[in-house]
Formats: C-alpha cells, sequence, structure tokens
C-alpha cells in the first residue's frame, strides 16, 4: 500500500504523522519505553494538541529486537501469532543523550531530544534504521480508516527475500506485497502461503507480527527502504539478527515455533489418483500393482476428492457406489506396503449429512445476523468450519479420527484462504481480518493434531496448501494448482524456494503440472518434472484431469521415475539425517544458494537450483532441448549420476551442458561423506546397516557426518581423515555389509569396513 505522491507529498487522501523526535524514555523491567511525539517540543506550548507514538522494546529471543508502535491503546480481538519468549538476559542504558537496548549483539539505540532516529546496530555497525519520517500513523479521510506504517533503510546492493512463497522474481526488491492468503494458483502476484517475514543479504531479518493484512512496498514506495504497514492502530515487529542466513532461520523459529520432522515414509514417492479422473477400487489397485508391476517402488497412495461424493465435501465419508468396503480396500493398499492419504478442506457443502449436524451445533462461521456463512464456490452452500470454537475442533477431529481409525494414515489438508472477512462472526469474537491468514493455521494444527492423537507424534504428517506463521510446526506444504509447461514448472521452484527462506523447512509441487491441457503434460514435461520432484523434500504425481502414472506416457518416463525414485530412497540415510537436524535448527531441507553460500553474491539472484540438504546441488532442467545452465561456487564438485568432476575456481563458474531424459546436474560438494543404500525399496529403513560410503574429494584434514534413526536421533557417527594419499575411515554404530568408495579427482578406489574401520590407499 502506497501512502506518498512522490518523495515529498503525500496522497491527497491520507494525513500522515510521524514521531520528530523521542522526547523521553523509561525502563520497565527487560522493556525500554519510549514517548515519541509528533514534533519537536522546544517549549511548554508544543505539549498541548500533538499526537504522539508509544514504542515499546523488548527482547523475546537472544539478538532478537521486538518493537511495538502504539497510537492509540485500543483492544486486540485476536487472533494473535504466538511468539516465543526465552527471556535473555538484556542491557538497556537510559541517559540524558540516548535510549539504548541490547541482545545479545544487536543494540537498538534512539538519541533524545533531537531528530527522530531509530538505529540497529551490531558493534557499532548499522544494520537497519528507522529515520526521521519513517514511521506513520496515517488516516485516510475518504474511508475513515487509520493505519500504522514503518520503513526501515536497506544498504547499497541489500537484497530481499522471503515474504512467504511468491511465485515472482526470488529477490523481492521493487516488489509490492501483500500479505493475504487467497486461492490462486502459481503464476499471479497472489499467494496461498503468505508470511510477514523477510530475510535481508545483510544479515539479518525482520518479522511484522500481525496476522492480519500487512502491506510491503520493498523499495517500491521509498526504494531505499522496506515500508510494511497495516490497518489500526498499532503495529508490531521484530528485528532478528544473524549474521548468517541459516542463523537468522534459527532466530525466526525460536520465536515463531519449531520446524517439525515429518515420518520418514512420507519422504517417498506418493502416487494421486488426481482430482477429476474416474477411479474406484479397481483402479486405485491397478496403479498400485502397476508401480510394483514396473519395479516403481511407492509408499503413499492419495485419494483425492472423489473419495467422497459429489456435491458433498467435504463430508468425510466414503462414496459407498466407488468404494462399498473402504476398510477392505485400505487393508489391501497396506499389505502391498503403501501408505493412505485422503483429501479434505475445511467447507461442509450444503448436501453434505454434517451441514445440519454442525449448523445445529453452532460448528460453522456465523454472519453478523447468526445465519450461517455460506456461498457457492466450490460447492453449493459450502459452510466454513469455525475453528475458533473449541467444541467445533473436537468435533471436526472426531470425524477425522474414525478415518484415521479405519486405516487412513494422513490427510491433504487443502484450500483454508478463502475465508470471509465481510459480515462475519466467530465464535470466540476473533477479528474477521485478523482471522483470515491466521485460519490455515487452527485448520492444519487441528488435523495434524488428530493424526497426532491416534498414529503418535512421530507418525503425524499433512499434505496442505495454505500457510501463515507458526505452520511450519505443522508440516509438509506442497506448492498448489501450477500449470503442465516449463514456465510453471519453474515458477513453482522460484515459489517453493521462496517459501523455504521463510521459516519452513519441507515443500512438495504437483510432479507434472496440475492444469492439464488436451497434450499436457507431454512426455518430456514429466520425466523432467518427475526429475525435480524426486530430488524435493517431498515428492507427489498429481494432476487435474490426466492419471500421472508414467506408462501411460512412454517407456523411457518409467525408467526415468524408476531411476529418480530408486536414487532418493537410495540417499535416505543421508537426506534424514540432513532433515532432522535442519529442522532442529530451524532451517529447510531445500535451500536456496543464497543460505548455503552467504558470501557468494553469484549466487544472490539464483532460484533455479538449489542446495537438496548442506552436500548436493541440484539444478532441474526447464527446456525440452535438455540444456541445463547452472552455478558451481568455488571448489570441487562431482556429479552424483555419472561421477564427472569439475575443478572450479574460487570466483565460481557457469556451466551449460546437455542432459538427455534420463540426467540432470546432480552434484556433490567436496569433502562430503554420503551414506547410501542402494537396494533399499522404501524411503523409510534402518539407515546404519548394510550401506555404503562414499566419499567426494577429501582435503587433507578430518570430516565427520551423523546418522539418524526414524526418530531423527543421531545414532551412528562416520569419520574420515586424509593424510596425503591415505584416507582412514572409523564407524560407530554402522552394522552390517559395508563398503567404502573414495571419489577422488575421476578415480574410484572401494574398500571393505571390517570392525567399522576402513584403510585406503590412493
Amino acid at each position: 500500500m502506497k501512502f506518498t505522491n512522490g518523495y515529498w507529498m503525500n496522497r491527497p487522501e491520507y494525513d500522515v504523522e510521524s514521531p520528530m523526535e523521542t522526547y523521553d524514555a523509561r525502563q520497565d523491567e527487560k522493556k525500554l519505553i519510549a514517548f515519541a511525539p509528533f514534533k519537536r517540543v522546544l517549549t511548554r506550548g508544543d505539549q498541548l494538541n500533538l499526537g504522539a507514538t508509544t514504542m515499546t522494546f523488548t527482547s523475546p529471543v537472544e539478538n532478537v529486537i521486538g518493537v511495538k508502535l502504539e497510537h492509540f491503546d485500543s483492544e486486540n480481538h485476536g487472533p494473535s501469532f504466538k511468539v516465543n519468549n526465552l527471556d535473555p538476559d538484556v542491557a538497556i542504558q537510559i541517559d540524558d543523550n540516548t535510549a539504548s537496548l541490547t541482545s545479545g549483539q544487536l543494540k537498538v539505540s534512539l538519541p533524545l531530544r533531537t531528530d527522530f532516529d531509530l538505529k540497529f546496530t551490531v558493534d557499532g555497525k548499522l544494520i537497519t534504521e528507522s529515520a526521521q519520517k519513517a514511521q506513520g500513523v496515517i488516516f485516510n479521510h475518504d474511508t475513515k480508516v487509520s493505519y500504522m506504517r514503518e520503513q526501515l533503510s536497506m544498504g547499497i546492493d541489500e537484497k530481499i527475500y522471503g515474504l512467504g512463497e511468491r511465485f515472482g522474481n526470488f529477490v523481492k526488491n521493487g516488489q509490492s506485497i501483500d500479505i493475504w492468503n487467497q486461492d490462486c494458483g502459481t503464476g499471479s502476484e497472489q499467494a496461498y502461503k503468505n508470511i510477514p517475514f523477510y530475510i535481508s543479504s545483510n544479515g539479518y531479518g525482520v518479522f511484522v507480527d500481525e496476522p492480519q493484512r500487512v502491506s510491503f512496498e520493498v523499495g517500491s514506495e521509498n526504494v531505499d527502504r522496506v515500508q510494511f504497514s497495516t490497518e489500526g492502530q498499532s503495529l508490531q515487529y521484530y528485528v532478528i539478527y544473524g549474521p548468517t542466513p541459516k542463523e537468522v532461520l534459527h532466530r525466526y523459529t525460536q520465536l515463531t515455533g519449531a520446524i517439525n520432522l515429518p515420518p520418514a515414509w512420507s519422504f517417498g514417492l506418493w502416487l494421486s489418483t488426481s482430482f477429476t479422473t474416474d477411479y474406484s477400487e479397481s483402479t486405485v489397485l491397478k496403479f498400485i500393482d502397476g508401480m510394483k508391476e514396473h519395479h516403481i517402488p511407492l509408499d503413499v497412495f492419495h485419494f483425492d476428492c472423489f473419495w467422497q461424493k459429489g456435491f458433498e465435501w467435504c463430508t468425510l465419508a466414503w462414496d459407498k457406489e466407488m468404494f462399498p468396503d473402504p476398510v477392505g480396500l485400505l487393508e489391501k493398499i497396506h499389505n502391498r506396503g503403501v501408505k493412505v492419504c485422503v483429501w479434505l478442506n475445511p467447507y461442509i457443502a450444503q448436501k453434505s449429512s454434517l451441514f445440519v449436524e454442525a449448523k445445529e451445533k453452532g460448528y460453522l462461521i456465523k454472519r453478523q445476523n447468526g445465519d450461517v456463512w455460506q456461498w457457492d464456490l466450490w460447492q453449493a452452500g459450502n459452510g466454513f468450519v469455525d475453528f475458533t470454537n473449541p467444541d467445533a475442533v473436537a468435533w471436526y477431529q472426531s470425524k477425522l479420527k474414525e478415518l484415521l481409525n479405519m486405516g487412513v494414515d494422513c490427510f491433504k489438508t487443502d484450500f483454508g484462504e478463502r475465508i470471509p472477512v465481510d459480515d462475519v462472526k466467530f465464535f470466540d469474537g476473533s477479528n474477521p481480518k485478523q482471522e483470515h491468514n491466521y485460519y490455515t493455521l487452527q485448520y492444519n494444527k487441528a488435523v495434524y493434531e488428530a493424526i497426532k492423537d491416534v498414529k503418535g507424534s512421530e507418525e503425524a504428517v499433512v499434505f496442505a496448501r495454505s500457510a501463515t506463521v507458526g505452520s511450519q510446526s505443522y508440516p509438509v506444504h506442497w506448492g498448489g494448482d501450477c500449470l503442465s509447461n516449463y514456465n510453471s514448472m519453474r515458477d513453482s521452484l522460484r515459489g517453493g524456494l521462496s517459501f523455504l527462506l521463510s521459516g519452513f523447512g519441507f515443500w512438495s509441487h504437483d510432479i507434472g503440472g496440475f492444469e492439464d491441457g488436451a497434450d499436457r503434460p507431454t512426455p518430456d514435461l514429466y520425466k523432467r518434472w518427475t526429475q525435480f520432484g524426486l530430488l524435493s523434500s517431498h515428492s507427489r504425481y498429481h494432476g487435474s484431469n490426466v492419471y500421472r502414472v508414467p506408462w501411460n506416457f512412454d517407456e523411457e518416463a518409467v525408467a526415468n521415475t524408476k531411476r529418480f525414485v530408486d536414487l532418493k530412497l537410495s540417499l535416505m540415510p543421508y537426506l534424514y539425517t540432513q532433515a532432522a537436524h535442519s529442522a532442529h535448527y530451524g532451517n529447510p531441507l531445500m535451500r536456496p544458494m543464497f543460505l548455503e553460500f552467504s558470501e557468494d553474491p553469484n549466487v544472490f539472484d539464483n532460484s533455479t537450483q538449489y542446495m537438496f540438504g548442506s552436500q548436493l546441488l541440484v539444478a532441474p532442467i526447464f527446456n525440452e532441448s535438455g540444456r541445463g545452465h547452472y552455478y558451481l561456487p568455488g571448489g570441487k564438485w562431482t556429479s552424483l549420476l555419472d561421477g564427472k568432476v569439475y575443478s572450479v575456481p574460487l570466483a565460481g563458474q557457469w556451466v551449460d551442458e546437455e542432459y538427455d531424459e534420463l540426467s540432470l546436474p546432480v552434484l556433490v560438494r567436496e569433502n562430503t561423506i554420503l551414506i547410501r543404500n542402494e537396494k533399499a525399496d522404501h524411503a523409510s529403513y534402518d539407515y546404519t546397516k548394510d550401506v555404503d560410503i562414499h566419499l567426494y574429494q577429501l582435503s587433507d584434514g578430518k570430516v565427520t557426518t551423523k546418522v539418524v534413526d526414524l526418530h531423527g536421533d543421531d545414532v551412528a557417527t562416520v569419520t574420515a581423515k586424509r593424510k596425503a594419499s591415505k584416507i582412514s575411515v572409523n564407524t560407530t554404530g554402522i552394522s552390517g555389509s559395508v563398503n567404502v568408495y573414495v571419489h577422488s579427482d575421476n578415480n574410484i578406489t572401494s574398500a571393505r569396513l571390517v570392525d567399522g574401520v576402513a584403510e585406503i590407499d590412493l
């Protein structure tokens, strides 16, 4: 939202008042409270007929400083994001000239009785500031609506990332972004997952703690500042110091909620019925058996919308005409070693048998006059489950638990974005404008916790489309409705990387694209997207009106699917260890290059490749010609698929190569220990037994890696030490038949692990 007309004037409908000085400050235990009037106070007369902002500074996490700006003292009807307070030590200083609060290395300081300024510094070095006239208390005299605004400075060459799942340019500079969840597809400025948190290339992040619409102008109104504004009389935000982007994300998740680790089986291949295709028990079993006949391991089968009767979504009951014995069907699928996911959303159609029950008990969102809030979008007479009502939550969960006890393993939690704000009344009196974005958290939390109650905490996983702050605790999320073309494949990755830089750990997308045309997806696109999908944290075939089984495309598609499913399963000792460690620290498994190489400016704009954990680089192919164009930071990189070695100068280099449809760039970083099991036929297995240990381009010195179990706990260690032309390997917790492979330049040397030890001469 823009308020100004050029640099000097405001738009005619807006009156803008800004603090012109910090008049005084006081300490209240661990808080610093300052009073900032809208003009310089030089005489007693200046204290009359004058507005002001009260600024409260706190620190809930070390190296994080919270700022609350208040014009009028107004009641917050909620909901509010959960913000954790770890109660770190702070230092507050107030003298005649300056007031300041320091948390860890981060300091906020305000000069007193002089021109307004608000500086955030580390060791005396400025990281960002709110200069004079950056803050604003704004009144639109046409609409009678008030806003609060803050502007934080940007440095020369500073780049801004994050703000949720954004499908446009990866670097947000120059963009206007509204934090407002919408059912939008993946090709517009809107998003399903809006997160009011950004991360800067200069080593800090900013979280705006407001659940309602927050409008960001990222160097797009004032070109040297990031502006954020929201309706109301107060505005709260947190400045989070790193200095690395990994540390910023770590502190952000300490503040807003931990990333939970999904079960290992969820990392395997998911196969969907697709959306509007015809399917029954025989169709489902034919597809599952077809995967086995083609020797393609399958971990999860997903039933999309039509497991229920049309016009009745979500009635949360099987369509008995198509599935007369759902318990028997689920047992047959489980006996094939496959988990089951079913689709749902939080809307209940008027035709559903649940509608009358929910209406009578007051479990649906209402209009101000007490009627159920309904519309015909999506399903006829849709009502919305009111998750602000604890009884409604328990009722909804009881329906899900019936399905879980029947044999369903998890749910695809679709929708949650189109939550009304006009003529709306929530059970707990929540402000509809604040509830709109927040609703998805309540919805996905209810479903996740229902699974947790029945299956246990380590088995809980959803496949969610919408998200807000805190949703990282309820994984996994997927990218939404993309098109079956290469541009949309690229857009999906760009949106995913932006989302993963916003405090989330795991992400997926519809392999092949969701919206099918008459000839979509093409076999070529299907194969390229399969490679990308199986080198993502979670991997699901899904579409609209086309079955996604590989034999429907061509024989090479079958070979391609098998190759990359096998590859992912073989990598699970590495991937699940990386996933567990990343989630614990608050970092994503799929990482934008900027996150792993924050000192290399060549990667700052790069959103067409990524690191898969800390040690693997993946560059999907986005064209039918097979051309790969990607960047390698300095060092030695080894192709995981064909062993080719790239010796890259410290300055880095771009690579252009052609790849057939069974290949793509997957590069291993130097000094990597990669644990694999090439005989795996599911994603969940013992990652410490009968594995292969691969050592890639080791330098002199010692390298160590851990291996986790299915609980995500470290249970094994592998250490490799190179001295000149000799490498020694020592392990603890690794058992069975184990081979060690040393990849040195273009040569591979192997040895057997005996009693946990191997010695290799190069």
